[in-house]
Formats: C-alpha cells, structure tokens, sequence
C-alpha cells in the first residue's frame, strides 16, 4: 500500500517534470497523509492541456452516501480496478498522476514496525498513478478526490513490503491522462512496478509515524541497531 509520501520539490523543478504551463508555490511536504490536499495532475477534455489541481486525498465515489469512505480508498489495487464499484467509472474516464518526491513504508519488525523512505536515484519529482472523482453532498461545498494505484512489490521493496504505489514513466503520462482512452488492457499494460535499479530505500526515524510531524528530519537516513 502507499500511506504516506512527500513532495519537496519547487514549483520550478514540477512545471519542468510535468510540462506544465503554471503551477501555484507549493510548501514542502516531508510527510503527507491521507484526507490531506495534494497535488494532482489532470486533462478533463481531449481539446485541453494538463493542468494542476489540489484534491483530498482518498476517493469518495461520487455515489457515496458518507465521504467518510474515502479513508478506506486512498489506495487503489492494479488487480481489481476495472471491477470494483468504487474505482471502475474512474479507471475509465478520470485518471490522473499524483506528483511526488518519495513515499513512505513499513517493514513488519518482531516487536515494531521500521519505516523506509523510498525515491528515485536521481531525487527528480515522478507521478504516482491515480483516479479523481468529484463528490456532492446535500449542502456544503464538492469534493474532488483521488486514490494512489497499487501494485505488486519489485525486487527492492519485497523484503519491506508486498506492495507499492504504480510509479508511472514519463513516457507514459499522456496516455495515462487521455480521456479517450478507455480500453482496460492498454491501460492496465501500464502498471508495473518500478524498476528496483532505479529507486533508493532507507530506514528512517518513527517520527514520521505522527502525521503531525511534517518536517525534513522524516526523510534523513538513520542508521538501524
């Protein structure tokens, strides 16, 4: 699964990594958390560019009754998003990517539970793969929220975890993100795992375990006894 992530980087480096024509100052963030605003990158209609927006994260189908819901969907498995109720509509029609910097997970230890963070080798901002969907409530302001998608874990986070988010290559983004495209198997060809040779994981301090502790010291490396 994905349970917490990061995004450090400068509205600069995304608008570069993205292609993007605009981006507002985003504050860093060493340790987001689901329910929070994210940064989420979506084209609505064909004619339209890619364009950043904040949603919440953790989706709340827009037939849901109690956008408590969304605290059980922030994250989305590869195997069944073409089926289950809660994802389908959006896998075909409101895809997203979820830009960040690194992530966070939890290695089952025999009386605690040890956190990695994880990143790319070169530290470059990359796109989780995601679904928006928006939500109405009888009164009171819509909602726009995502899930991050999950996949089997590579090489390098099997012996943290059994699973990761789908972190999608550049070259993929514009077909991710077309609204055209709806065809289950092309769009399921693109969810693997990440190539191990590429990412780096390292323990760090169970600060992070507090999602009220948003601050460089979550992602510097500690050395494990």
């Amino acid at each position: 699964m994905c349970g917490r992530f990061t995004l450090t980087q400068s509205s600069e480096a995304i608008v570069k990594s993205f292609d993007l024509s605009e981006v507002p100052e985003l504050t860093p963030r060493y340790n987001i958390a689901p329910s929070q605003s994210i940064a989420v990158i979506i084209r609505e209609r064909e004619s339209e560019g890619n364009r950043l927006k904040c949603m919440r994260w953790g989706l709340i189908p827009s037939w849901a009754k109690d956008p408590k819901i969304g605290y059980k969907l922030i994250n989305a498995r590869t195997q069944t998003l073409a089926e289950k109720p809660s994802f389908r509509n959006a896998f075909k029609h409101r895809r997203c990517l979820i830009v960040a910097d690194g992530f966070y997970e939890w290695q089952k230890r025999e009386k605690y539970k040890q956190p990695y963070y994880i990143h790319l080798e070169d530290r470059q901002p990359f796109a989780f793969a995601g679904l928006w969907e928006t939500w109405q409530p009888k009164e009171g302001e819509t909602i726009t929220s995502c899930t991050i998608i999950t996949t089997e874990a590579n090489a390098l986070m099997q012996p943290i975890h059994d699973r990761m988010p789908v972190i999608l290559t550049s070259d993929a983004y514009e077909q991710w993100l077309d609204p055209t495209l709806s065809q289950s198997e092309s769009l399921l060809s693109m969810l693997k795992s990440y190539t191990s040779e590429s990412m780096i994981a390292t323990p760090v301090s169970q600060i992070v375990n507090n999602p009220a502790n948003d601050r460089l010291e979550c992602v510097e490396p500690i050395e494990l006894n």
